[in-house]
């Protein structure tokens, strides 16, 4: 029923955020809640969960975040509740690399993430992520501006930066490449 909500965070919490629209105020569980800031606004992309017994709301700062996640859930034997650890601890395009690469010591580091449940998941989804890449993937600049933003940077020079960094390569390879040139 919801696609996205757009509304001010007016409290955090370790696994939900909960965003004011016009005076309702939506209890959003979000794989990483800090990546929101109280009292700013921000657009969040929602999934709904609805079983008899339950309506839960699903909150993701992209669009890529969110429709890994829908992929994810439909994976057999994962929930919402398995999938959102998965998006909490590992990026959306380390974890279709992994999903890609078969890499299941990656995919069982999630929580509740065994061997039967990581081998479901590269069955189910395999070859199905790099098809639609352009709509799961974040945009490595998107990426790279995050993790430096994060790491105090400001985005005045983030964004001079990331034009100087080499897109081709691996995230990792990408921040260190630009901690250099920050250095300089």
């Amino acid at each position: 029923m919801y696609s996205y909500i757009y509304g001010k965070v007016v409290q955090i919490e370790s696994t939900y955020i909960t965003l004011d629209n016009n005076g309702i105020g939506y209890k959003v569980s979000t794989p990483n809640p800090y990546v929101f800031h109280e009292d700013e606004f921000f657009t969040v992309y929602i999934y709904e969960h609805i079983r008899e017994d339950e309506l839960s709301l699903y909150g993701f700062k992209t669009k890529e975040e969110k429709a890994l996640f829908l992929r994810l859930i439909e994976v057999k034997g994962l929930g919402p509740k398995m999938a959102l650890p998965i998006l909490a601890t590992g990026s959306v395009n380390g974890i279709i690399d992994a999903i890609e690469r078969e890499n299941i010591l990656y995919l069982k580091k999630f929580p509740k993430i065994g061997d039967k449940v990581a081998k479901q998941i590269i069955l189910d989804l395999k070859g199905k992520l790099a098809t639609g890449v352009e709509n799961i993937t974040m945009d490595n600049s998107d990426e790279l501006s995050l993790v430096l933003k994060g790491l105090g940077y400001k985005q005045a020079d983030i964004t001079k930066v990331i034009s100087k960094v080499n897109h081709d390569n691996p995230i990792e390879e990408q921040i260190k490449e630009a901690l250099k040139l920050f250095l300089k």
